[in-house]
């Protein structure tokens, strides 16, 4: 297997890892906090805080971690044949 091959595979299995880790934080706040009754929520800047841990801090989390990765653990690789030339 090509030496490009193995980093795109090594990154896509990055990327369903982080894909899973944000399900598993969205699905737990929002099914672990949000199974209360209505009138056992509290509020952070207006929205219930199932809402604001899963959704608004997961995403943000989640894009922080993708610009981390991106920038400093994924790598440019070329899958262009080396003799193939226009």
């Amino acid at each position: 297997m090509d030496h490009g091959f193995k980093i795109a595979h090594r990154e896509a299995l990055i990327g369903v890892g982080l894909a899973i880790v944000h399900f598993v934080w969205w699905f737990g706040f929002a099914y672990g906090l949000g199974s209360r009754p209505v009138e056992e929520y509290t509020y952070i800047l207006g929205f219930p805080d199932w809402f604001f841990y899963s959704c608004i801090i997961g995403f943000i989390l989640v894009s922080v971690t993708v610009i981390i990765l991106a920038k400093f653990v994924l790598k440019d690789v070329s899958f262009e044949e080396e003799g193939d030339e226009l």
